[in-house]
């Protein structure tokens, strides 16, 4: 067969998709379980973080809401938002810490 009629064949095409789904599949698992892996690695940094900062009680509020946030999320297997939440979570201790807001105890 030609390149053209290869191109053509409908059989062959179809085990070209069906590979390339497959692939595509074993990359999404893998991003998955990467964005899993960063957001529970995150997740455990910033829930002890927030065990050693004391201050502004709206600040400490929105980092625990966000935290609980984080986890609700993963529990979902909402992933994105899980993360989201954390890098929040972290945000707003950085903030809060570099404003002095928060202190942390030693």
């Amino acid at each position: 067969m030609s390149p053209k009629e290869t191109d053509m064949d409908p059989e062959k095409n179809r085990e070209d998709s069906s590979e390339m789904i497959a692939e595509k599949k074993n990359i999404d698992r893998s991003l998955e379980e990467d964005l899993q892996m960063e957001t529970l690695k995150w997740l455990k940094k910033a829930e002890e973080l927030y065990c050693q900062i004391s201050g502004d009680e709206h600040f400490l509020e929105n980092v625990s809401a966000y935290i609980r946030d984080s986890h609700y999320f993963l529990e979902k297997k909402d992933l994105i938002r899980a993360f989201e939440a954390v890098i929040w979570a972290w945000a707003w201790m950085e903030i809060g810490l570099e404003k002095e807001m928060l202190k942390q105890r030693e």
